[in-house]
């Protein structure tokens, strides 16, 4: 078992409140105030910046207005945080390059394969 398969990844709440009460901080606001602007309790506000509770996505949106911020914005730095030396992250070009370095029609147990459209 190698360090990266040990190493415990960051659940998405953890990280969607680690990343809310940084806005919060950097604004210089209160608990209070962010709640009261977004109606949700101060207590249920503290608990999804403490990764306890997992916000909906009216309540987030909610908080992120109080904030003043674009929710795809929190949403992109909430996926830079998890990418940035906490969770391994299976780039495409590389999975590419893999896959064209081997011959034609040939699949190994385990291949994964991304569909998109």
């Amino acid at each position: 078992m190698t360090d990266t398969s040990r190493r415990t990844r960051p659940l998405l709440r953890t990280v969607v409140g680690e990343v809310l009460r940084r806005h919060r901080q950097q604004q210089r606001r209160t608990l209070a105030e962010v709640a009261r602007e977004a109606c949700v309790s101060v207590q249920y506000l503290s608990e999804v910046e403490r990764g306890r509770k997992e916000p909906s996505s009216e309540i987030l949106a909610a908080v992120c207005d109080s904030l003043r911020v674009d929710l795809a914005d929190l949403l992109a730095e909430v996926g830079r945080d998890l990418t940035t030396d906490r969770a391994p992250v299976l780039r495409l070009d590389a999975a590419r390059l893999r896959r064209a370095a081997r011959p034609a029609g040939t699949t190994r147990p385990g291949d994964v394969f991304l569909l998109a459209a």
